[in-house]
């Protein structure tokens, strides 16, 4: 049991008693230090992070890196040393890119630990003084008031119309009010209002409470904890890629290897082998997939941020487009977070408030006379032409826009009715009244919870302007309407009033009862349809809230949450078991809810490890401190830039500046384009790498002269390779890439069937290769310097018309996704200018061994080059592999 849990069942006396604290002393400088030396320094533990070293060396054992090592040790040892600067070239660019691509994704924690920083007003030796909020102990008498920040978890003495913003650990939208009240050890984080926690802050009133939990003991530092054991789940695309390269490495290494060996046997030159060898391990390896992998997840990022999505970590915008489950938060994500006022209930009956319609007739009277009150009998202040400098309760605030709307101005009335007295919101009565002066006296207007208020009248308001007894009868309907309009996930305030003689009358006796508001956080219009759009891509949002489950069930139904036709599965945090306690009917159940409400940090991580090890790919939306563990633990962690706390953002993976779901969604549409760009470069890439392999194998084994040289591989791969597969990454991809379900999670980047179509187009272009060299020695008879120029030749352009064979499935050969991209024909030109380059610039020339070519020779080339592209675009439809 948790120190809070522990205290909060206790009393105020029971609870200094047990920490030997004295009320109105405090502890001692003495007793204070013993407890600091023996409790430790009130801090959150900092996360290890790994040194710049070791992040360097993580990017060093990956098997495609390694093989390019070996090659250029093995170029070193033989001499080779132009081929050994190329490779290690490559090796730099590749473990450069994603060395700072993680470097500079390695924050979490240093939100929280800023957290920690403040100074507190405390009470020792019986002299109140301010003390660094590190140096708190359990047992230290802490003095509070309004804007204060709770620096450890306390319990509460006394309180005087004390509210705390717990937003950042709950979810809870408005401000709690606090009571020195004991409540049950049991009860959920947002109900228990006897303690405060680190992190919160004082928003109204003041209070004295004792420190009974500090550091990783408070329930910041549980979550803290959480957050630093939660395993930061990879990226799918990063494993696939991952796996992919490790593959291929061993194809490689496999590759040279036994042809080394097989040309060894055979009696071909030590030296020669070598050179061999290195090709094929050059060949084999993509040199320009992590380049194109990152430059197209870069450019997602760039897409994203013009959406209000911010990518902190690359493979995140593949993440979203496998997403099969989005966690979504209530409050500003789906709502817009501000409270507006949505119905005024009165005797003369209920008005739908909207921005176009203004009461009138009987109702005018009565309703106006409500929202006379509300601005009247409120402490939050509404300033600017566009009411932009706003501070107080959301609640209070949505009243004093609503009079504005209706021309009812709070410093007008104030002046025509100054305020004699006020009585503020005290928890135990639940209402709050302020006294104004009139022409009979002193008016009291009253506003606070329906039951409350309806307890302390006598008389009601009629729509005639009378006034008549309230009846047991009369109680009975505000109480059912106060239900049905909760049920709708309205927040309900009542508002009464009466007149007395003075300002020193009691208030809350012998009230006229004037009617009923219901405000509400409104969904966002957007959202509906965004949800929708999920539907139709095959992914499920859930929402996990810490607000009241009628709260989160109204507004699940109008966001359009679980399916059309059926009942929303709605369950409450208290009905959520451990997992280790979940036989299979609770698991079943658990996955058919819809809306998960007042759900704890610890019940937010098991959730997404319940799916994950279903193998579903989850997203998880948050703002709040509490929310820092499920983000980081997550598929993909998606905090709010707005209203989002800065540990939320420190561990998530993309922040909507905008907190909106819609953007979440265009992410998620982004995502799937990006895997499918991806998918085509890897195909493009592979196609042709796997061709050189071919190739040169055949030659080597056969006695021929190899068709392409090892700089003219690592050339042709790293330089002619990049530029179309670069064009194929930033594709627009197919409009109706939300039409279909998202990829099975366990999906490989490339399946069976592009794995065959990979090998037949391989063949083909090999073949092509080495027709090219043939036609050259035996054709032309040219020397074997020149009959290999027109083999690498022929290679490159191959590559370039290949691309057109990579359109989307069915469609035209003049109308598709690749002949519309810009970047595929500025990458074609460029690539020819550098083959032309290759063979005729002096230097380059000499460093890749090709020599010029007649004309004859060129229309060979290009002739034998296109037979994929002819191939591709009469007989075959490799699109047809992508799905």
């Amino acid at each position: 049991m948790s120190a809070t849990e522990q205290f909060a069942p206790q009393t105020g006396e029971e609870v200094t008693r047990k920490l030997g604290v004295d009320l109105e002393k405090g502890l001692s400088a003495s007793a204070a230090a013993e407890r600091l030396e023996e409790q430790g320094p009130n801090k959150l533990q900092e996360a290890h992070q790994r040194s710049l070293w070791r992040v360097l060396l993580d990017q060093v054992r990956n098997i495609v890196i390694l093989i390019l090592v070996v090659a250029m040790l093995v170029a070193i040892v033989s001499g080779q040393w132009p081929e050994a600067i190329a490779v290690a070239a490559v090796i730099i660019i590749n473990t450069g890119i994603s060395f700072v691509s993680e470097w500079n994704a390695m924050q979490s924690m240093q939100a929280l630990y800023r957290m920690s920083e403040s100074k507190v007003k405390i009470r020792r030796d019986g002299v109140a003084l301010d003390v660094n909020s590190e140096e708190l102990v359990a047992g230290d008498i802490v003095l509070l008031s309004r804007g204060n920040l709770v620096a450890a978890d306390l319990r509460i003495l006394e309180a005087e119309n004390l509210q705390v913003n717990e937003a950042a650990l709950t979810g809870e939208s408005v401000p709690v009010s606090k009571t020195v009240k004991p409540v049950a050890a049991d009860a959920p984080l947002a109900e228990q209002s006897g303690l405060l926690f680190k992190g919160t802050s004082v928003t109204e009133g003041c209070g004295i409470a004792v420190v009974v939990a500090t550091g990783m003991d408070t329930e910041l530092g549980s979550i803290s904890r959480m957050v630093q054991d939660a395993a930061a789940m990879k990226a799918p695309l990063q494993k696939r890629l991952d796996r992919l390269g490790g593959r291929l490495g061993w194809v490689a290494l496999s590759c040279g290897l036994a042809v080394t060996a097989a040309g060894l046997l055979m009696g071909r030159p030590l030296q020669q082998m070598i050179e061999t060898g290195i090709a094929l391990g050059v060949a084999a390896v993509p040199e320009g997939l992590p380049i194109v992998a990152t430059i197209a997840l870069a450019r997602g990022m760039w897409v994203m941020a013009q959406r209000n999505a911010l990518i902190r970590r690359l493979s995140a915008v593949e993440t979203l487009g496998a997403t099969r489950i989005i966690f979504t938060d209530k409050t500003g994500t789906l709502t817009d977070n501000k409270m507006v006022l949505r119905t005024l209930d009165t005797d003369a009956g209920s008005v739908e408030i909207a921005d176009d319609v203004k009461p009138s007739g009987s109702q005018e009277a009565l309703l106006l006379r409500l929202l006379e009150i509300g601005v009247l009998c409120n402490n939050a202040t509404l300033e600017g032409a566009d009411n932009e400098d706003v501070q107080g309760d959301p609640m209070e605030v949505a009243l004093l826009e609503a009079g504005k709307r209706y021309g009812i101005l709070r410093a007008e009335k104030l002046q025509m009715q100054p305020e004699q007295r006020e009585v503020p919101f005290d928890p135990s009565v639940m209402m709050m009244a302020t006294y104004h002066l009139s022409r009979d006296g002193c008016e009291v207007m009253v506003k606070g919870a329906p039951g409350a208020v309806l307890e302390s009248c006598s008389r009601i308001a009629e729509s005639d302007g009378n006034t008549r007894e309230l009846n047991n009868q009369d109680r009975k309907y505000w109480q059912a309407r106060c239900d049905e309009l909760a049920g709708e996930g309205l927040r309900i305030l009542a508002f009464a009033d009466k007149q007395v003689d003075n300002k020193d009358i009691e208030p809350y006796q012998e009230l006229r009862f004037i009617g009923l508001v219901g405000l509400l956080d409104p969904p966002r219009p957007d959202v509906r349809n965004a949800i929708d759009e999920c539907e139709r891509a095959g992914i499920r949002v859930v929402m996990v809230t810490g607000d009241q489950p009628r709260t989160a069930e109204a507004i699940a139904r109008k966001t359009g949450l679980g399916e059309p036709e059926e009942e929303l599965a709605v369950m409450h945090g208290k009905d959520l078991k451990n997992l280790n306690q979940l036989d299979h009917e609770d698991r079943k159940q658990i996955h058919a809810t819809d809306v998960f409400a007042r759900v704890s940090p610890e019940q937010k991580l098991n959730l997404i490890q319940l799916y994950q090890n279903a193998g579903e790919t989850v997203a998880m939306t948050g703002d709040g401190v509490n929310d820092a563990p499920a983000l980081k633990k997550a598929d993909i962690g998606i905090a709010m830039g707005q209203r989002g706390t800065d540990a939320a953002r420190q561990v998530a993976d993309m922040v909507l500046r905008d907190d909106a779901f819609s953007s979440i969604v265009a992410a998620v549409r982004q995502g799937r384009v990006i895997f499918g760009n991806i998918r085509k470069a890897v195909i493009f890439m592979l196609c042709t790498n796997a061709a050189e392999v071919l190739a040169v194998a055949v030659t080597a084994v056969s006695g021929a002269p190899l068709p392409l040289l090892p700089l003219q591989i690592l050339f042709l791969n790293v330089v002619t390779d990049v530029f179309p597969a670069l064009a194929l990454g930033v594709n627009k991809g197919n409009p109706c890439v939300m039409h279909h379900p998202p990829r099975d999670p366990g999906e490989a980047v490339l399946t069976a069937k592009q794995w065959k179509a990979i090998a037949g187009w391989s063949i083909l272009i090999a073949a092509c290769v080495l027709a090219a060299l043939a036609t050259g020695l035996q054709g032309f008879q040219v020397p074997q310097n020149t009959a290999v120029t027109m083999s690498f030749l022929t290679l490159g352009f191959a590559k370039l018309w290949f691309v057109f064979n990579l359109r989307e499935p069915d469609s035209r050969l003049l109308s598709n996704d690749i002949v519309r991209n810009p970047w595929i024909w500025a990458s074609l030109a460029l690539c020819t200018s550098l083959l032309f380059i290759a063979v005729h610039l002096p230097g380059l020339s000499d460093v890749l061994q090709t020599t010029p070519l007649t004309a004859a020779q060129w229309g060979a080339v290009l002739g034998i080059s296109l037979i994929p592209f002819f191939v591709g675009q009469s007989i075959v439809k490799i699109s047809i592999y992508f799905h």
